[in-house]
């Protein structure tokens, strides 16, 4: 009697892809461009899914976290001119290459509303390779000086995307640091994980250890969830600091001595669900592309032994609500009458 294959469900593998470069500074155009040359790259080198960092287009606003606010207006006037709105040119741009380079595509943007003058969002947009909008997250809150700019977030876009990788979920910067952030993702199925970070983070004068930090958070974030973890970064270059400093000779000195302190800049890098690098790791502000083959069915022995969102959770201890009503400045108008006019929704925008 001949012995019959064993067969069962398969599960994805494939080649993941996360950009670690400078967006063209406060040039939502010329970045956008530099987005086709580096997605047509990683594609080229078998990349299913291609990661940029956070509020890559046209920048991350560095300016906020060391110029006095009075000091800050130029800078943000020209963030908002650059920012990205959602349906727009931009955005149909980025669309665009997802489709013609038939990859996934994550990527962070400042994002501005087409309503509110002013108001801004630091959100990851994630596209098919039809070019499809199906991820769009905007950071639930700014982290300290970016609340000089960017605007909450709320619980709509707190959740996974099921796709052909496997469901795909994103956080921004230090929401990789909100345990009920992730663990409202872990809940839901996150089998991939996406986080996205600036080039560096200067929170003191002296040393900031942030590679350090970017390093623990992704790798306890894999292991603790079991799920494959992309960390993608930006690069700090002079033509930022310049325009950054105002003609400041001190505060450009300052910046560009930020390599003397210890560990300043980001770094990008792929953890596996054992909470273990599976990529090459690149760290000081070095520009380049880092490559992870993904398994997903590496995940099920993990989860066997060790499942938080499943079998070694006691949800009748403890219990996570989730609010996923999205924010809006009105819901409804009353034109005088007994009635109100109807109630307003959110809803993803259709994308052609």
């Amino acid at each position: 009697m001949s012995q019959e294959k064993i067969v069962g469900d398969t599960y994805p593998k494939y080649k993941v892809a996360a950009v670690q470069t400078t967006p063209v500074f406060l040039n939502r155009d010329a970045t956008i461009e530099k987005v086709v040359e580096k997605v047509k790259e990683a594609k080229a080198n078998g990349a299913s899914l291609v990661v940029f960092p956070e509020s890559f287009v046209p920048t991350f606003p560095y300016w906020c976290l060391f110029l006095p606010p009075v000091d800050q207006h130029p800078l943000y006037k020209r963030l908002f001119e650059n920012a990205v709105e959602i349906p727009g040119a931009a955005f149909n741009s980025l669309q665009q290459i997802a489709h013609e380079n038939e990859v996934y595509l994550s990527i962070g943007v400042c994002e501005k509303s087409t309503v509110n003058f002013g108001t801004m969002w630091n959100t990851s947009l994630l596209f098919d390779p039809e070019g499809n909008l199906i991820g769009h997250h905007r950071k639930i809150l700014p982290t300290w000086g970016e609340k000089l700019v960017w605007s909450f977030g709320d619980g709509s876009s707190l959740k996974t995307h099921d796709t052909k990788l496997g469901r795909i979920g994103t956080l921004i910067c230090g929401e990789n640091s909100n345990t009920l952030a992730r663990y409202a993702l872990g809940a839901q199925g996150e089998q991939l994980h996406i986080s996205i970070y600036p080039a560096c983070w200067p929170t003191f004068r002296a040393s900031t250890n942030y590679e350090d930090c970017l390093r623990i958070r992704t790798c306890a974030h894999a292991f603790e969830s079991k799920v494959y973890n992309i960390c993608c970064s930006a690069v700090f270059d002079t033509d930022a600091i310049e325009q950054m400093s105002l003609g400041d000779e001190k505060t450009a000195e300052w910046l560009h001595n930020l390599p003397n302190t210890n560990k300043p800049y980001a770094m990008t890098m792929v953890a596996a669900p054992n909470g273990t690098p599976c990529s090459e790791v690149l760290t000081d502000n070095q520009e380049g592309i880092v490559y992870a083959d993904i398994d997903i069915s590496s995940e099920i022995n993990a989860k066997g032994i060790h499942d938080i969102y499943g079998a070694y959770q006691r949800v009748d201890i403890f219990q996570l609500s989730v609010n996923k009503t999205h924010r809006l400045p009105a819901y409804s108008y009353n034109d005088g009458n007994d009635e109100s006019e109807e109630l307003y929704s959110y809803t993803e925008p259709e994308i052609e």
